[in-house]
């Protein structure tokens, strides 16, 4: 197993985790920001001395990728990847999206065999960052920007409950009616949450290139970018 810094700033929240052995050792979040520049930096100083006054060696640094907060996710992945740089770690981008349905699916709120899991992030006015998943976590429909109305998930809903959640989803409850949509208040990315995302990663090898991570927004401007020009 592995002990893992886990780091999530793509909302207003501002978190930081420590898992070892796929057991949350550590954990600081703040609720009233947005604030990252002045919160981050502190819960991950402390969240190392933890670590370090315990003689637990740090194995990764995992964080969250996006969509979201455009500034909040700079400040997160500019963070983790100094840490990987100065402690030599390996880098693991864990899906904002996808973090989302973590605490849904451990709440065992979803209890429908063939519900499907719709995480959202606010963009604006009626726009959101969704994606659609099975219970579990294979995607059915990749990342899209909606622009929300009665319609907009009505083939799903035609065939299966699906349940909403995020911050986007708050403002999408009088919009989408349809006996098979349900939604669940007060989800929000939290480290705390990252580590089985995390671990899942590491089992597969799939790391991040330390050098030219970004974050969600900026992957296909950077993908057609020579590499000198980064």
């Amino acid at each position: 197993m592995s002990c893992i810094l886990n780091i999530e700033t793509s909302t207003k929240v501002c978190s930081v985790a420590v898992s070892n052995d796929a057991e949350c050792i550590f954990n600081k979040e703040d609720h009233s920001g947005p604030n990252h520049n002045e919160k981050l930096g502190v819960y991950v100083d402390e969240a190392l001395s933890f670590v370090d006054n315990h003689a637990i060696p740090v194995d990764y640094v995992a964080v969250s990728c996006g969509p979201g907060s455009y500034t909040g996710l700079r400040i997160g992945i500019s963070m983790a990847k100094g840490i990987c740089y100065g402690r030599n770690l390996k880098l693991i981008g864990v899906p904002t999206l996808e973090l989302l349905c973590v605490p849904v699916l451990l709440r065992e709120i979803a209890a429908e065999e063939d519900a499907l899991l719709c995480p959202m992030l606010d963009a604006r006015r009626m726009e959101v960052y969704a994606q659609l998943f099975d219970r579990s976590l294979k995607e059915v429909r990749p990342i899209h920007a909606d622009v929300v109305d009665g319609d907009t998930y009505k083939e799903y809903l035609d065939e299966r409950p699906i349940y909403f959640f995020g911050n986007g989803a708050e403002k999408c409850m009088e919009t989408i009616n349809h006996p098979n949509a349900h939604f669940i208040k007060n989800i929000e990315p939290l480290a705390k949450n990252m580590f089985p995302l995390a671990e899942k990663r590491i089992a597969t090898e799939q790391f991040e290139d330390v050098a030219y991570f970004v974050p969600f927004y900026l992957k296909d401007f950077v993908a057609k970018l020579p590499r000198k020009m980064l």
